[in-house]
């Protein structure tokens, strides 16, 4: 990350969108990359060795798991997409929570202090090149393709002329924008998180290493904040996770449903 304060005549740089675009370590390979492929080891691993030796009473590690396979399986899964279609659906719906979650958990672990989605191009290529296909993809196998168009772009009961209207909104927001917004939507909370807890944080410093008297004290207040963003930031970044997957899980369950 480049210097946020400069030495000579002190004068603070606030962070921006340049300190998200990290250098290369390696041959192309960035940070957020290498961050990626550990958090998919970090899920299997953890769900590799709480269901090797599965007992009727479990321990907390096992229970933790059950909690986190239960929670995807019966609040997200089962209640968007409907008891009698679900389960299909179980280990997407569980993969994109925990995926998302332990991305987003990155930004507050010591050392590492980088929420991987704060980056646009992983959670649109989530969006659109897994939820996307899968999603429309389940719809034409249960409908048709001209079924399914039907089913997606012309609401029952509007009159006709209305369907002048009515199919263009409906395709652009169906087919083009419900995808974005869903990449959107972690994107934006994460750069933003990120970007106010650096704020507070190197504005602390700056204050403490540069400023005089007064403005000494102030730092603490700087600190403080940054304190409390933490704990706001980390609630935040598990209700992504979770809105990210409850939106995948529900657009699944609409194009599966036979009314509109």
């Amino acid at each position: 990350m480049r210097a946020l304060w400069l030495a000579e005549g002190g004068s603070f740089v606030p962070p921006g969108a340049g300190d998200f675009d990290l250098p290369p370590i390696f041959d192309g390979v960035t940070k957020p990359m290498i961050l990626v492929v550990l958090s998919v080891i970090i899920i299997s691993v953890f769900f590799l060795m709480a269901s090797s030796r599965l007992k009727i009473v479990p321990n907390k590690f096992q229970f933790t798991a059950e909690s986190i396979y239960d929670f995807g399986r019966n609040n997200i899964a089962r209640e968007q997409i409907g008891s009698k279609e679900f389960m299909p659906f179980v280990p997407l719906i569980l993969a994109l929570f925990t995926f998302v979650l332990v991305n987003n958990i990155f930004g507050l672990i010591p050392l590492i202090q980088f929420p991987t989605m704060s980056h646009i191009g992983f959670p649109l290529a989530l969006s659109l090149l897994v939820v996307y296909p899968i999603w429309h993809g389940v719809g034409f196998k249960r409908h048709g393709f001209l079924g399914y168009l039907k089913h997606q772009l012309m609401p029952p009961g509007a009159p006709a002329p209305i369907y002048l209207l009515l199919v263009p909104i409906e395709l652009f927001t169906k087919f083009i924008m419900n995808p974005i917004t869903l990449a959107i939507r972690v994107f934006a909370a994460m750069f933003a998180g990120h970007l106010i807890l650096l704020v507070f944080t190197l504005a602390g410093e700056y204050l403490l290493i540069e400023g005089s008297g007064l403005l000494k004290g102030v730092s603490v207040v700087s600190f403080a904040f940054a304190i409390a963003m933490t704990f706001l930031e980390a609630l935040i970044q598990v209700i992504q996770a979770y809105i990210f997957a409850l939106l995948a899980a529900n657009y699944i369950g609409q194009a599966l449903a036979t009314d509109h």
